[in-house]
């Protein structure tokens, strides 16, 4: 993708400076370590899972979505309604920020492993609950442990402290290169809170290319 191209994806993140991307590891992802039968059964499981109680007000799970050897992995929170809905995580407005932040990494959905720590909705789009979070963080696991992506990118603070099973803000969480089971992680914001506080999208494209190095580096 050349500086021109990529300039409406900066401008939508609040990035006025374009680093060209070179081409790296992210174009060459290595194959899945599971085989298609295994990856069809977690989602079998996924979807008729009752772990905990949210099972009963979902309108369907969200599994997550992109290759079982993508080079990313991005880890959000839990479906809001319209993922509930459509079954597909990061869709409506924070799912187009998303959209806007892999375009300016010169990526698409289609190259990159997308899920939640939770796979139904809370009610309210309530926070998830601690018990919630260890009912559903087994499937994260495997997810991450099947796809082996190069770098994974957490995306808020629940998603950073259910990876990295700390209790740790956000604030302190964001800088430092963390490890999950040998895989580096960057934490950045959430794109519901950019959202919310569009001053943070210059830090958090710094993040970013912080993963982007990860990659094509490594």
């Amino acid at each position: 993708m050349d500086s021109r191209s990529a300039r409406p994806w900066l401008k939508a993140l609040g990035i006025t400076i374009w680093q060209r991307r070179e081409p790296g590891a992210a174009d060459h992802a290595p194959e899945s370590r599971a085989d298609a039968n295994g990856w069809g059964r977690l989602k079998e499981e996924v979807q008729s899972c009752v772990r905990c109680g949210l099972h009963a007000g979902r309108t369907q799970t969200v599994f997550g979505i992109g290759p079982r050897n993508a080079t990313w992995c991005f880890v959000g929170e839990a479906p809001g309604a319209e993922e509930d809905r459509r079954g597909e995580p990061f869709v409506g407005r924070a799912g187009q920020l998303l959209d806007a932040m892999l375009r300016a990494l010169g990526l698409d959905r289609g190259q990159v492993f997308i899920a939640n720590v939770l796979k139904c909705r809370p009610p309210g789009n309530r926070d998830p609950q601690p018990s919630e979070v260890a009912a559903c963080l087994p499937y994260l696991r495997t997810q991450i442990a099947t796809v082996r992506p190069r770098v994974v990118v957490a995306l808020g603070r629940f998603a950073a402290q259910s990876l990295l099973a700390t209790d740790q803000p956000l604030g302190r969480l964001r800088g430092p290169l963390h490890d999950y089971e040998g895989i580096p992680v960057v934490v950045t914001y959430h794109p519901a809170y950019l959202l919310r506080r569009p001053a943070d999208k210059a830090a958090a494209w710094v993040d970013l290319k912080r993963a982007r190095e990860i990659v094509t580096n490594e």
